[in-house]
């Protein structure tokens, strides 16, 4: 009865028989290897236009990668083994450099062609009998490097992904906190961010665990409303940084189906990533303040919040109301302020306005009209109007007691 085979028999085979005419092959081979690169390099420049196009440290590379791999057919031609030494003896500390250098395509031509100068010296270097076999372990061998290029590159593959990711966490951090230094501009320099206009930041609940595959979903559907997206997941907030918008409004309701939910909030443009801060602080106290409006539209703007946001504690907040509504209506006179705020006392009547004022109620119109012509918001909107009398209050507040004192006495003379 034959004794047992064990396993580490089957994986760790005898060495194949040598022949004379292997043997004769084996001997021919080392002493062509020399010939064998330099033909190999010759052809490369020849057959391949891309390759004279490369720096001198990049050919210095890619040469070595081939005078590696003719190197070791020879070993492995004495004794074909597991694939598993290709990654150290043909591309040794190449891998690196070798992505760097070229793409997967070009390495698997660069292949090719150590492949045929070999198989082209076949007659040369084999006797007769021993040449299909010779031609057959070219094959072979080819397939293994080939195998192997494919798995150094998707190492590196991985390796860049996790690094770009990791890269993004960091500028979108940065940004969060308005950092505004070199390391920032090189590290969004390093991601080849390209957009260099109307920058906004979105702003809500995530998934309670989000995959891999989510964060590509939504980074592939920016892409297609915005030139460069940054995606970051800070605990239950999802956090996109876009640029370079297009059709704000349709990219903005599309991309908060992708958040989980709960409100999405929107931060101002930006003109400049550096300066996206901004708008992702007003974001974010958008955010908070955002179960004050409980049929705020989904997704909302934060400047839309502002009176929210204000109540909230939110001095930015407080500061755009008293500069971009209180103060413009303070400038255009005519009475607006106190048109204004008598409209809202009175429960927005146009008559009781009118003859509170002394007026005619289409002076009381007209007056109302300019409201909306200065600070873009309409006092005939009910939640817009809301605006307007959060704006005077904040805009009282924030002046002198004295010249408030002089403008209710002129009020009062009126």
């Amino acid at each position: 009865m034959p004794a047992p085979t064990s396993p580490s028999s089957k994986r760790n085979p005898s060495p194949p028989k040598v022949t004379p005419e292997k043997s004769e092959t084996l001997k021919q081979l080392r002493a062509n290897v020399g010939q064998l690169s330099t033909s190999t390099m010759r052809k490369l420049e020849q057959s391949l236009p891309w390759y004279s196009r490369l720096s001198a440290d990049e050919r210095s590379a890619l040469g070595m990668v081939a005078q590696n791999g003719i190197a070791a057919f020879v070993t492995w031609y004495e004794r074909p083994s597991s694939p598993s030494w290709i990654l150290t003896d043909v591309f040794g500390t190449a891998p690196t450099e070798l992505t760097r250098s070229i793409s997967l395509q070009k390495a698997l031509q660069l292949i090719r062609i150590v492949v045929e100068v070999v198989e082209d010296q076949v007659p040369v270097i084999a006797p007769e009998a021993d040449q299909p076999s010779l031609r057959e372990a070219v094959l072979r061998y080819s397939r293994e490097v080939a195998f192997a290029a494919a798995d150094v590159y998707a190492r590196a593959a991985e390796s860049r992904g996790s690094w770009d990711t990791r890269l993004e966490a960091l500028i979108v951090d940065a940004i969060l906190r308005g950092e505004n230094t070199d390391a920032l501009r090189s590290r969004i320099a390093a991601l080849g961010w390209k957009a260099q206009e109307r920058f906004t930041v979105m702003v809500g609940n995530s998934p309670s665990e989000p995959s891999a595959s989510y964060v590509s979903e939504l980074r592939r559907m920016a892409g297609r409303y915005a030139e460069d997206a940054l995606v970051g997941i800070q605990g239950d907030r999802l956090i996109l940084i876009l640029g370079g918008v297009q059709d704000r409004e349709s990219a903005y309701v599309k991309l908060s189906e992708m958040f989980a939910p709960g409100p999405v909030v929107y931060g101002p443009e930006a003109s400049s990533l550096l300066e996206a801060s901004g708008s992702a602080q007003s974001a974010f106290a958008g955010l908070t303040a955002a179960r004050a409006w409980p049929s705020a539209p989904r997704p909302v703007a934060a400047d839309d919040l502002l009176p929210e946001r204000v109540i909230s504690g939110d001095d930015a907040a407080r500061r755009s109301l008293v500069k971009n509504i209180y103060r413009p209506l303070l400038a255009a006179s005519n009475g607006l302020v106190e048109t204004l705020g008598t409209y809202l006392e009175l429960g927005h009547s146009l008559e009781a306005t009118a003859r509170e004022l002394f007026v005619h109620a289409n002076t009381v119109r007209y007056r109302l009209k300019r409201v909306c012509d200065v600070t873009g918001w309409d006092p005939l909107l009910p939640r817009e109007a809301f605006v307007l009398q959060a704006a005077l209050v904040v805009g009282r507040l924030s002046a002198p007691p004295k010249a408030a004192t002089e403008r209710q006495a002129s009020r009062n003379q009126a």
